[in-house]
């Protein structure tokens, strides 16, 4: 409160005003360094060159991703006591996912805010959300991880996110991979690599995302759709945050695509799901039959996110 109080004295002595305001009303506090918190809203497609170099809020987005992720862990890991890793983790990833970032920074009226060129408005769907990042990079730059930490609990949770509710809610990140596959073009399967019984008896299965033939995330659980949400929530992440898994699906479906070789489809070009429910050492799912991976997409994935704000 008394660092509110010196922080509003100190800004009757700036010439520009209203930025500070504007600022205030999204965040609760006044920013110290106003520069940096403008930066965080300026996208790549309106960069600025200062002193030969260019300006724009993808390096703050960078570090915002990751104190949010901690941010969140502390708050989650404080309000479940006793709760397990994989709930945690869950719930954590549910929070900071892209969906609900661009909901909340909609919501706080950041969108509003963003300098962007006219054609990339309907071309990044989430343009709001990484923002919304940057801004929370801009937090900790410019007040540190409590400021941070403070903002999410009192300005975002206790006002736009239900953490009892996000935690029940369930996230089809197995639909969610397959609807990326789809739109990008790239092939994928969900493959059984193991299985064992825990000290109850009970089987353990044990599966893996291939993309383009390059491995991705492994997962485990009780069933096999278990462990395929789980390889496919970390093959996801991998698609997020792993540089050298992405060049490599990328060359490979460069290559497999630029390979004069005949594509071997079935009946009208279309692929079969082929699914064993009770052999082990052939169990996997390819996917390609576009019209039924279309739909599931479009079904399950992430349904309550795009009909729900949080």
């Amino acid at each position: 409160m008394l660092a509110n109080i010196t922080d509003r004295i100190r800004l009757f002595f700036r010439k520009e005003k209203e930025p500070y305001f504007r600022f205030y009303r999204i965040l609760g506090f006044y920013p110290r360094n106003i520069e940096i918190y403008k930066q965080a809203l300026l996208h790549k497609s309106s960069s600025v060159k200062t002193q030969g170099r260019l300006i724009n809020n993808e390096r703050l987005e960078f570090l915002g991703d990751a104190i949010l992720d901690a941010v969140v862990a502390d708050i989650v890991y404080k309000k479940f006591e006793g709760k397990r890793e994989g709930f945690l983790t869950n719930t954590r990833s549910k929070i900071v996912q892209r969906e609900t970032l661009n909901n909340i920074a909609i919501n706080i009226g950041l969108d509003k805010l963003i300098k962007y060129s006219s054609k990339q408005s309907s071309h990044n769907s989430y343009m709001s959300g990484n923002a919304f990042e940057a801004l929370i990079g801009a937090i900790y730059l410019d007040r540190g991880y409590r400021a941070c930490k403070k903002f999410m609990e009192e300005r975002i949770i206790g006002q736009y996110i239900n953490l009892d509710k996000i935690s029940r809610k369930e996230v089809n990140f197995k639909s969610k991979l397959i609807e990326w596959s789809q739109k990008n073009k790239f092939e994928i399967e969900f493959r059984l690599i193991g299985q064992s019984l825990d000290d109850n008896q009970n089987p353990i299965f044990e599966s893996q995302i291939i993309v383009e033939n390059i491995p991705g995330g492994t997962g485990k659980g009780y069933s096999k759709k278990e462990s395929q949400q789980e390889a496919a929530h970390i093959t996801m992440s991998m698609i997020k945050k792993d540089s050298l898994f992405i060049d490599a699906i990328f060359a490979a479906k460069n290559e497999r695509e630029n390979a004069d070789k005949p594509v071997e489809n079935n009946i009208l070009g279309v692929e079969t799901i082929i699914e064993e429910e009770y052999k082990f050492d052939s169990i996997e799912e390819t996917y390609s039959d576009e019209e039924k991976i279309i739909s599931e997409a479009e079904d399950a994935a992430f349904a309550e996110e795009r009909t729900k704000k949080e």
